[in-house]
């Protein structure tokens, strides 16, 4: 792809620019830098409020593929996409709640969903006035999906949810879960799943239940449905897995772009560290860093080169494989140019308050996680093997 800004580009810029400059202030310049990987527990109720600021100003949805304005939002191709989550990211806007219903619901619903679907459920995402959780993994079932268990019985014109789905990020503030169920008991592996849409307002059949990380914090939940009601079925009964690929197909895009801007702040963080405790002194600890820059440059130019290309399979699990890995080396590295000192809190462990953390310490025990999570580093390599080198596929029952 041949991705350049134009005249046009650098126009929307400045109005994205001067669009935060003037909507962040107050209670939300207050939420500045928080929410993100590691802290999405952080604010959640502001962070509302501040989805629907960004709702009014129809900066929700930029990416859909419909008529421009017709669910209250704007429209923009991919350069405008990027230089909107470019200046978002250096404004330090707060982390984006609403963002599984803008990048991988509702392109999903324009992609397989009917009319009735799409008029209900996109005007409320674009006006940041619902939630949205994802509800796919499951104990049983992470990167193997196809072997979930959750099953979805019919009763009158609808379904009833029954099973657990694990690793649910912003279970606890989400209006609406989209769920892969089975359908059909007989049904064996991705045959047999539907795709559907589940209120998360149902006390007594819906619970949730935090999941307590190392770092003392809980970003992920546990959701356990007992007969949970859903209305709506997406793409049809039966097509689930074919509309939970496709979903995943949008997983990784623009968004890896600014991605990387908090990568790039993350890395000057830990090199900032590195100057004041005089870490820079060790050759090799500053050849790490050098490398660690240098990768994160060529990941960029590689998400550009990518960007809005077709038909390359392999591509999402690629970008996966090198960001999971370089975040999880520039924690190490965060410990590693403090030395001993990482070891100790910014204050005194108390029994009511054990896990203070400082930003440093936080980075290096959430990115432990960063190949496993959004399908772990040996799936990704599976998917390249098989999909991209035409390998034999690994038997699975």
């Amino acid at each position: 792809m041949d991705f350049e800004f134009g005249c046009g580009d650098e126009e929307f810029r400045a109005e994205a620019r001067g669009w935060l400059s003037a909507h962040l202030v107050g209670s939300y310049a207050e939420l500045a830098g928080r929410g993100g990987p590691g802290s999405e527990h952080e604010g959640a109720g502001a962070r509302r409020a501040w989805e629907r600021e960004l709702g009014g100003g129809g900066w929700i949805g930029l990416g859909w593929e419909c008529a421009e304005g017709a669910y209250g939002n704007r429209s923009a191709g991919l350069t405008g996409q990027v230089v909107w989550a470019e200046e978002y990211a250096r404004a330090r806007a707060p982390g984006r709640v609403g963002h599984i219903g803008e990048n991988l619901l509702a392109p999903t619903l324009i992609a397989y969903g009917d009319e009735a679907q799409r008029r209900r459920f996109l005007p409320a995402i674009a006006q940041g006035e619902e939630l949205w959780c994802q509800g796919y993994s499951e104990p049983d079932a992470g990167s193997d999906l196809a072997g979930l268990r959750t099953v979805a019985v019919r009763d009158g014109g609808g379904y009833r949810v029954s099973g657990q789905k694990i690793w649910t990020s912003l279970a606890g503030e989400a209006d609406w879960c989209f769920v892969l169920a089975r359908t059909d008991p007989a049904g064996r592996r991705h045959r047999g799943l539907s795709f559907l849409l589940v209120p998360m307002d149902q006390p007594g059949r819906i619970e949730v239940r935090p999941i307590r990380q190392m770092s003392g914090t809980a970003e992920f939940n546990e959701v356990f449905f007992d007969g949970a009601v859903a209305g709506h079925v997406v793409g049809g009964e039966g097509a689930g897995w074919r509309v939970a690929m496709g979903l995943l197909a949008r997983e990784r895009g623009v968004s890896t772009l600014v991605q990387q801007i908090g990568f790039a702040a993350e890395l000057e963080e830990v090199v900032g560290a590195a100057v004041r405790c005089g870490a820079l002194r060790d050759p090799v600890l500053r050849d790490q860093l050098i490398a660690q820059w240098a990768e994160l440059k060529v990941m960029r130019w590689n998400a550009l080169r990518t960007l809005g290309a077709a038909g390359d399979a392999g591509a999402p699990s690629v970008a996966k494989l090198l960001w999971g890995g370089w975040h999880q080396r520039l924690g190490e590295l965060a410990m590693r140019v403090r030395g001993a000192a990482a070891a100790l809190g910014p204050a005194d462990w108390t029994a009511r308050a054990p896990y203070e953390l400082d930003a440093l310490q936080r980075l290096f025990l959430f990115t432990r996680a960063d190949t496993l999570y959004g399908g772990s580093d040996e799936i990704q390599r599976n998917i390249i093997a098989e999909r991209v080198l035409g390998l034999p596929r690994v038997e699975r029952t």
